[in-house]
């Protein structure tokens, strides 16, 4: 049994005929006509009484409607509130992102959205570990990765590929001669995220050159504590060049082996497999791909 049928036959009663119905359904007047039809055929029951002029409900069809008549009235007008909730720019924006993608991107995109959005409200947590976006109930999760993203049944988007590179504050080569290799690097202390045990560049020659950053100062998925641990001279971050821009032009930073092409970091956008995506998620994704140069 179709509801789609049972819906049909509430248009005809409540239309007062197959063609205003028709018009309601948007579709062809033999749709719903063959609709009805086959409810009567279903139920073994006949519905409705047709005659040149008018329609007319059985007792079977008066009785059929008083009773389903005001559920598929109340499930209209629940799915017309969902669209319009869908297509208005409302509610809570819900974000996991790492510290040094979401101060330095997402920040301003927010903000400008909150202000021309005034129902619009957002929550970014900053989150450095996969999260479940189901459980936390996360719209939008960002991941930043040196390769790709492994099989999964969430909605993936690639945002960003940010430039990085290795750095330090002047004063801890106070004393030492500027590295020109990778090995020079290697005996610097390092200041490293949780992890990263390998730091990938292509040589001047072309050539892909690892360094293994086993002995580290300091380890922690917080960038912002690396960059501080850096401009107080205490080791080389790998951090991207967004994140010390401000640094580097005032000097308490600057770039070391600028020669070597760091790999960059890639940003993922993670979002829950949805069919329908809310206004807000889609404009902001909008808004963050369009400062990436990107299409979301």
């Amino acid at each position: 049994m179709n509801w789609d049928d049972f819906d049909a036959f509430c248009h005809v009663v409540e239309h007062g005929g197959f063609t205003a119905a028709a018009k309601a359904l948007d579709r062809p007047k033999s749709g719903v006509s063959a609709a009805v039809a086959r409810l009567e055929a279903a139920l073994s029951a006949r519905l409705l009484e047709r005659t040149t002029r008018r329609l007319r409900l059985t007792e079977a069809g008066e009785a059929l409607h008083h009773a389903i008549g005001p559920l598929f009235r109340a499930l209209r007008e629940a799915r017309a509130e969902a669209v319009a909730q869908r297509d208005s720019v409302v509610g809570t924006l819900r974000i996991a992102a790492p510290y040094e993608f979401g101060s330095h991107h997402l920040g301003p995109v927010a903000c400008e959205l909150m202000a021309a959005y005034p129902r619009l409200k957002v929550q970014i947590d900053v989150e450095h570990r996969p999260v479940d976006l189901l459980e936390r109930r996360y719209d939008i999760a960002f991941a930043m990765l040196d390769t790709g993203l492994p099989a999964s049944s969430m909605v993936v988007r690639r945002m960003f590929s940010l430039e990085r590179g290795v750095y330090a504050a002047p004063r801890l080569l106070d004393g030492r001669a500027e590295p020109a290799r990778l090995e020079d690097l290697g005996a610097l202390p390092l200041l490293r995220a949780a992890g990263d045990t390998e730091w990938s560049f292509t040589a001047p020659d072309g050539r892909l050159v690892t360094l293994t950053a086993t002995a580290s100062r300091l380890d922690s998925s917080n960038a912002d504590l690396r960059l501080q641990a850096a401009i107080a001279g205490l080791g080389v971050a790998r951090i991207t060049a967004t994140f010390c821009a401000e640094a580097v032009r005032d000097g308490r930073l600057r770039r070391l082996l600028p020669d070597h092409v760091c790999a960059p970091l890639r940003v993922y956008a993670l979002l829950p497999a949805k069919r329908l995506m809310p206004a807000r998620v889609r404009l902001f994704l909008d808004a963050l791909g369009a400062q990436a140069g990107v299409s979301a």
